[in-house]
């Protein structure tokens, strides 16, 4: 549970600073520096930032009265609802992040394999 608010408040601070690829960045690390698992990992990440992303899409939903993403509704899925897009954004954004944590987790395995490795 820490993970994934870390994740979340993480990614949230250095979104505003940095590109949107950031938040992979931030989930890579964290599950690198402390995931029990591979599958956790995947979780973690996933949520933390899902929940970020479904935030600041419900937000430009509600500033805009549904306009804007009606329209981007209109243009990608050729549907009138808001829905689609608010819910494509929170996968994808959970996605990147929860990849980002297992290769995280992976690379810390990794690491510890060669350390372990190199002192037997």
């Amino acid at each position: 549970m820490r993970q994934i608010i870390a994740i979340a408040v993480l990614s949230l601070l250095v979104q505003l600073v940095f590109p949107w690829w950031s938040l992979a960045v931030v989930s890579f690390a964290i599950c690198c520096w402390r995931s029990p698992g591979a599958g956790r990992a995947f979780v973690y990440g996933f949520v933390g930032v899902g929940i970020v992303w479904l935030l600041y899409a419900l937000m430009i939903q509600l500033r805009t009265d549904g306009v804007f993403v009606g329209r981007m509704s209109e243009l990608l899925f050729k549907t009138n609802g808001g829905v689609l897009p608010v819910l494509v954004t929170t996968l994808v954004s959970g996605l990147v992040g929860g990849l980002a944590g297992v290769a995280g987790f992976f690379v810390r395995q990794a690491s510890g394999n060669q350390i372990a490795n190199r002192i037997s």
